[in-house]
């Protein structure tokens, strides 16, 4: 996999702004296919920072209902990077 496809997007909530004040945290949606290893490459070499630890979960899809018409979200996997100490992605810190 390209490390393009891997890092699909950044997630920017609030408690994701607090990971990253407190812990030196970053949260992406990641490829569902991709393992730890190949998310921590990945956020290596496109953001040119070095990671303490990868953490990675399933989010399931919810439910959603519109009358009575239901559908699903999409299921999708998170990545939640530690960076090493005194590293930052510059990305994150005009948001």
């Amino acid at each position: 996999m390209i490390q393009y496809d891997i890092i699909r997007r950044p997630i920017i909530t609030e408690k994701t702004s607090i990971q990253k004040e407190d812990s030196n945290q970053v949260t992406f949606e990641v490829d569902p296919r991709a393992n730890r290893i190949e998310i921590q490459r990945a956020v290596e070499q496109i953001f040119k920072v070095k990671v303490a630890r990868t953490r990675t979960s399933n989010v399931k899809g919810k439910i959603k209902r519109r009358g009575r018409i239901t559908g699903k979200r999409k299921d999708w996997k998170k990545a939640i990077v530690t960076l090493m100490p005194g590293e930052r992605i510059e990305f994150f810190e005009g948001v």
